[in-house]
């Protein structure tokens, strides 16, 4: 793909099946079984079965190899493996490789999965405790015998300079927050289910980072989720309505950083989230005002702010009062800030629902959806849309 050219993939491919395990503080289970549980779901909500698989993607982070999940899940040969960088960023660009794959005629039925024990096990919200020597990991240098040892830390600079530009206080962000845990209270899925927050109780909240409070920033949690990717000729011969990959795209800033990018020339966007916009947009061949629903990659509630802002949704310093205005629905399964937090790989998944109707919140009429990956990093999008 060029980040200047409509690219050739846009309704090639298309999710035929999603799953998951439950969303928990400590599932009791390995990693490897959580993967194991969400893709043998997935593959049973496709109509699929595990002979069928002939490709795998998941993230860098993973602990459970593509060829052990696919010896465990009981599957045969692959023809296509591969792994994506940059922690959350990777989670829609799972899908964009797997509809690669299935475009190019690599494979024909891929698995995208990520599964880990954040709470029980390796909690990232502790920030960096020990890192082997590596070139990315220098820009840390620079940060962390400063005192940013954390994501929330990273995020915190950002979202400061954000509310000094535009003359907001810190509240602003509580409004993703609140809409968030509104959709979380009527979602069974969802760890916070039954539990919605109102403003007063985000502005409540304890620091966490100034200008972040508790609120601000997402959980952290036990699971696994696992996608299905095939051909669209094939889709619509399975059970499920397919969500139709229209655009897929990465993206990484001039300057890019993980998470750490304090030097380019303007810390209140995100640079990478504007260059995976304008790819979906110019390939979808849509703009935000075509969109119906919207599950932003939650993290840190100012990011989603600034992310509605980079895809034109409304202008700088208005993503705020965008939220508070509901003019979009968004983040409908609750968000990782009140569902769970699988490294947007639940987003994904709520996308599906969406289009196919399928949704505890759904809304009428969606047929068309973005879906974000982790922000402040390099980064990744989709847009679903259903078979018409």
């Amino acid at each position: 793909m060029s980040v200047r050219a409509k690219d050739a993939l846009a309704g090639r491919a298309a999710i035929v099946g999603i799953g998951a395990t439950d969303f928990s503080k400590d599932s009791g289970r390995s990693e490897l079984r959580l993967a194991v549980e969400a893709v043998r779901a997935a593959l049973d909500d496709a109509g699929l079965t595990p002979g069928d698989v002939d490709g795998m993607v998941t993230f860098t982070m993973d602990t459970s190899p593509e060829i052990t999940v696919a010896q465990a899940c009981g599957m045969g040969e692959l023809s296509f493996f591969s792994r994506v960088h940059y922690g959350g960023g990777a989670a829609c660009a799972t899908v964009q490789q797997a509809a690669l794959a299935v475009a190019t005629g690599v494979a024909e039925v891929v698995v995208c999965y990520r599964a880990f024990n954040e709470r029980s096990g390796r909690r990232f919200g502790s920030g960096v405790q020990h890192r082997e020597p590596s070139a990315e990991g220098v820009a840390l240098g620079w940060s962390l015998p400063f005192g940013l040892l954390t994501p929330a830390s990273w995020v915190a600079m950002a979202a400061q300079r954000y509310l000094h530009t535009y003359g907001l206080a810190p509240e602003v962000f509580g409004h993703v927050a609140v809409t968030d845990r509104k959709y979380a209270a009527t979602n069974p899925a969802a760890y916070f289910h039954g539990r919605p927050i109102t403003l007063a109780d985000h502005a409540a909240s304890r620091w966490i980072v100034e200008p972040l409070r508790l609120l601000d920033c997402c959980q952290e949690t036990d699971g696994g989720q696992a996608i299905v990717v095939t051909s669209v000729d094939r889709a619509r011969d399975l059970p499920q309505s397919p969500a139709v990959i229209a655009a897929a795209a990465q993206g990484a800033g001039r300057g890019q950083e993980q998470m750490t990018s304090f030097y380019r020339d303007d810390l209140t966007g995100l640079p990478e989230m504007a260059v995976v916009a304008r790819q979906l947009w110019r390939t979808a061949g849509l703009g935000p005002g075509e969109i119906d629903v919207g599950i932003l990659y939650d993290h840190f509630t100012p990011y989603v702010v600034m992310q509605l802002e980079e895809f034109g949704f409304c202008g700088k310093g208005e993503g705020g009062g965008f939220v508070a205005e509901e003019r979009l629905p968004l983040n409908t399964h609750g968000g990782q800030l009140g569902e769970a937090y699988l490294h947007g790989m639940n987003g994904i998944a709520e996308g599906v629902r969406q289009v196919r109707g399928t949704s505890v919140n759904q809304i009428s009429g969606a047929e068309r959806v973005l879906v974000t990956a982790g922000a402040g990093v390099p980064t990744s999008g989709l847009v679903l849309t259903a078979d018409r």
